[in-house]
């Protein structure tokens, strides 16, 4: 590290900082971690976040413009949804390079509501995606402050995968009428679709704008991997500049941003009327659980990078008040962004004062210069959104899950169907059910086995994997992989009776491995107790061994540890097979003397 130009210390290596909470805070700093950083600011830092910040704005501008009108709604309150959140982000944000603003991941939940209720009215628009920034962020900062931050970990990886997937093809399809110079009118990404091939088919592409999109996304993707080159800035530049000189709109029909309206975003409450109510209820919860979906995983990775930690239920804080902010200055919803936090920790941002100079830039220029981009055309801004989506579709850990665990690889496809043919906000819930089945299926089919004495190797293991492993005489373990609950329990009653049926001798003991069991309720205690009559009238003592003592806990509050008393409970299996053969006379010789 540079001595005259420090970066944000790192721990010493073999270290790793300690996990940061709010609740080590005391008063404001507990909730303004942003003001936590400045009173520890560096002098030495200030050229870094400053340069950075600059280079960020030229991704800022073109970003913000076309994620705004693929949300539906006027290009400049893409501009307004990256300054005010950018402010509130560095003030309440607990990472010190994430940024925040308009986002693709975002863009086919807002249209899904904006759209139909709007009808074509870009002031009711505006209100519509306002107030679903406002929701977001209002249930973002509650689920914070409750500590609600480990819910998005409710989604399995290959279900994200699914539902980004298919967020990103919808994203796609709707950019597709612009990039072609034609509009169109559609239902759902399949009747886009269908309408966009018709209309293609009857000649209604402008070739002009489809080669002025074309020649960008072309840029965008061949600069992509090129760090220090802002391909995103250069395609929209070029775009801009031929449409410009050449009077592409006037001459060839293309479409063009026109000027935008100057001055700054003022606040302002959007209102809605009641029917639009439920559908944006619904589409503003959506979007904070996609937000704080990317957000976490963002924040987590440059965390991460540093060898630092952030607190989750912070940045949930943090990305509502982001939200809450953008929908009182005439903005909607955000989220961090995968493409321009790199932009920003490449240019050398050290805290989040280089989020504050881009936000101030992008100011100054509705200030000053807001008719810098009259002439960018709407197929270059379509070309940017699409490349965007490209880069969410995610491929290459779906063929390795395909691999490993071919099931979830369907989950996932599933996920991408479901969005693409049902929609965003139907798709949501959709990933939301197939997960909780997916959790359900896991605890609900567990895994259990019988348990033998294979020669040679200590322990006792399942006598598939090892068949010839020797069952000990009127002695059955029983292994039972999951907790017990009540989706489960009269599976394990079942499987219990077949494992003593199964049995080469008369049992005198069912001994239940109970280490994997991590609890019990009400369903699956009466289920045991039921088990025990069941055993006992057939003359079989029900025992467990390496049970957890929370779990014991519960037998006890559930009357069934008095009622097969504290000698049915061995706290290794060793200990329980000791037990047995010292009570029982069988015909049995060990390996080894286990034990002893």
């Amino acid at each position: 590290m540079n001595k005259s130009d420090p970066s944000p210390p790192l721990p010493e290596p073999g270290r790793i900082a300690p996990r940061s909470k709010s609740a080590d805070q005391t008063g404001w700093s507990r909730w303004l971690p942003g003001l936590r950083t400045l009173r520890g600011y560096q002098a030495a830092w200030l050229r870094h976040d400053i340069v950075a910040g600059l280079v960020l704005t030229t991704m800022l501008v073109p970003v913000g413009i076309a994620y705004a009108q693929a949300s539906g709604v006027p290009g400049i309150h893409g501009l307004y949804a990256t300054i005010v959140p950018l402010l509130a982000y560095a003030v309440f944000g607990p990472s010190r390079i994430l940024v925040l603003g308009p986002d693709s991941s975002l863009a086919a939940v807002i249209l899904a509501v904006v759209l139909p209720l709007s009808g074509g009215d870009p002031h009711r628009a505006v209100a519509l995606a306002a107030m679903m920034a406002i929701v977001s962020g209002a249930v973002c900062i509650l689920a914070g402050v409750v500590r609600l931050g480990f819910v998005t970990e409710l989604l399995s990886k290959p279900i994200r995968y699914g539902y980004m997937n298919g967020i990103a093809l919808t994203v796609l399809i709707s950019q597709l009428p612009r990039f072609f110079g034609f509009s169109i009118e559609g239902d759902g990404p399949l009747e886009n679709l269908k309408a966009i091939a018709a209309a293609v088919m009857d000649g209604k592409t402008n070739w002009t704008a489809f080669m002025v999109g074309a020649g960008t996304l072309a840029v965008i993707l061949l600069l992509r991997g090129r760090k220090r080159l802002p391909g995103i800035l250069i395609a929209v530049v070029a775009a801009t500049v031929v449409v410009g000189v050449l009077d592409l709109a006037a001459r060839a029909g293309v479409s063009v941003l026109g000027a935008l309206p100057q001055g700054l975003p003022a606040f302002a409450i959007p209102w809605i009327t009641s029917a639009d109510i439920v559908p944006v209820l619904i589409g503003g919860g959506v979007v904070a659980l996609i937000s704080f979906a990317d957000t976490s995983v963002l924040s987590r990775v440059y965390a991460a990078r540093t060898r630092t930690s952030v607190d989750p239920n912070q940045e949930m804080v943090a990305l509502g008040a982001a939200n809450l902010a953008a929908g009182l200055f005439q903005g909607f919803p955000v989220s961090s962004s995968s493409s321009r936090t790199p932009v920003a920790e490449a240019a050398g941002a050290r805290t989040q004062l280089s989020g504050v100079v881009g936000a101030l830039a992008v100011a100054l220029l509705l200030v000053v210069a807001s008719d810098l981009l009259k002439n960018l055309p709407t197929s270059a801004l379509a070309a940017v959104v699409i490349a965007s989506a490209i880069g969410l579709i995610e491929i290459a850990d779906l063929r390795r899950i395909y691999r490993i665990q071919r099931w979830e690889f369907w989950l996932s496809a599933a996920c991408t169907v479901g969005v693409t043919v049902l929609g965003a906000i139907e798709g949501i819930g959709l990933a939301i059910v197939i997960a909780v089945i997916e959790f359900l299926w896991d605890a609900w089919r567990p895994y259990s086995a019988v348990l033998g004495r294979a020669d040679g190797v200590k322990g006792y293991h399942d006598i598939t994997r090892y068949p010839d492993a020797r069952l000990i005489p009127g002695l059955v373990l029983f292994r039972w992989d999951a907790p017990l609950f009540f989706a489960n329990a009269e599976l394990f009653h079942d499987r219990a009776l077949d494992a003593m049926a199964s049995s080469p001798t008369p049992v005198r003991w069912l001994v239940v491995a109970a280490e994997p069991i991590t609890s019990v309720d009400v369903t699956s205690a009466d289920m045991l107790a039921e088990l025990i009559e069941t055993l006992h009238a057939a003359g079989i003592q029900l025992c467990f061994a390496e049970m957890k003592d929370p779990v014991k806990d519960k037998l006890k509050r559930f009357g069934l540890f008095e009622r097969l008393g504290e000698a049915a409970f061995f706290p290794t299996l060793g200990a329980t097979v000791r037990r047995y053969l010292e009570t029982h006379t069988v015909d049995w010789v060990d390996w080894e003397d286990e034990g002893r």
